[in-house]
């Protein structure tokens, strides 16, 4: 390419100002940056929110699916937190304790009631004295003829953990995008400044 050519391209370049360039970049990768932190702490609000609802034993289902669709959808919205933290990060304490006790409450219900039958049973069967090993038998048969089993509760069903996106067409995500694009751009264009300043001083 002839000097001329060189020159002119040079000099159009030069009207695109560096400088400019980086501080809409820098003004991006502001942005973004506030963008990245108003995910976390949205997070963190809904987050809390399940907690609340798990404390007090409604509205659940809402809030998980309030949380789980924003943490799919925004970047920055990890759940765990620190190399300590506890995992799976939502865990339903109080949900799964309220059931686990209402499964032991239906148990010790059902196995009251087969003792009830039996005593019933046996009595009509064996009548006269409570200790009469024909009527003592005659309730353990029945007992394990009617055996009651404990309703178990998985745990697992009650602990949750989502996983955020690397990037999200948010404020954030697009923010940052136009951050690098328009860092990459004015890197390029010092780099070919400085190639055609080169060819110029040849």
């Amino acid at each position: 390419m002839d000097k001329d050519r060189l020159s002119y391209i040079f000099r159009r370049s030069k009207k695109f100002n560096t400088l400019i360039l980086l501080l809409i970049a820098v003004t991006f990768a502001v942005i973004g940056t506030f963008g990245l932190r108003h995910n976390n702490q949205r997070m963190i609000s809904l987050r809390n929110a399940v907690f609340d609802a798990d404390k007090q034993g409604k509205g659940i289902e809402e809030s998980l699916k309030d949380l789980r669709e924003f943490v799919y959808a925004h970047m920055n919205t990890n759940l765990s937190s620190g190399a300590n933290a506890v995992k799976p990060p939502i865990q339903l304490k109080y949900q799964y304790e309220r059931l686990t006790a209402a499964a032991q409450a239906e148990f010790d219900a059902a196995n009251a009631k087969v003792l009830s039958d039996a005593s019933n049973t046996c009595v009509a069967q064996f009548p006269g004295n409570p200790l009469n090993p024909d009527r003592l038998a005659c309730v353990k048969s029945y007992a394990e003829n009617h055996p009651v089993k404990l309703r178990e509760i998985p745990e697992d069903l009650y602990k949750f953990d989502f996983a955020s996106p690397s990037w999200s067409p948010d404020t954030a995500g697009w923010s940052l995008v136009f951050a690098g694009l328009f860092g990459a751009i004015a890197a390029v264009k010092v780099m070919f400044e400085g190639f055609w300043r080169a060819e110029l001083d040849k």
